[in-house]
């Protein structure tokens, strides 16, 4: 029975792989945005003066929203974000719908230099489950 290098050593090159991820990790999650729970995103909002950031879509943002949140439609971050440029230093919750798009505007935004952004774990359907304060716009 012949053997090969690799089934020799697969456990070998399977470690050297993980380790090389693991290195590569921080680069590449540099300008992903930290996923925080309620708990977390209320202590930002009352003791840090965090800015709330909705990126949901118009029609969402009117049917229900946090109290005194920023709006600012995910497929318009990018055109947009300088809008939040003198809340650089204060920390930043990012509401969304979930789906593929989520971190879309944390990344956009750390991007950018902004170092404090936080998407809120499950989004806006974590805070309604939460029964947590909403208002809606007229």
């Amino acid at each position: 029975m012949e053997s090969t290098f690799l089934q020799d050593n697969i456990f070998f090159i399977v470690a050297a792989m993980m380790s090389g991820g693991m290195l590569l990790w921080p680069i590449l999650s540099r300008n992903a945005a930290k996923e925080i729970d309620v708990q977390k995103a209320i202590r930002l909002i009352n003791y840090d003066n965090a800015l709330v950031l909705d990126v949901r879509d118009d029609n969402e943002f009117v049917k229900g929203h946090l109290p005194n949140s920023k709006h600012i439609s995910v497929e318009r971050i990018g055109e947009r974000w300088h809008e939040l440029e003198k809340f650089k230093d204060r920390p930043i919750v990012v509401i969304f719908q979930p789906g593929l798009r989520a971190g879309h505007a944390g990344a956009v935004l750390r991007k950018n230099g902004f170092n404090k952004v936080y998407n809120l774990s499950g989004g806006i359907n974590t805070w309604r489950r939460e029964n947590l304060p909403m208002v809606k716009d007229r």
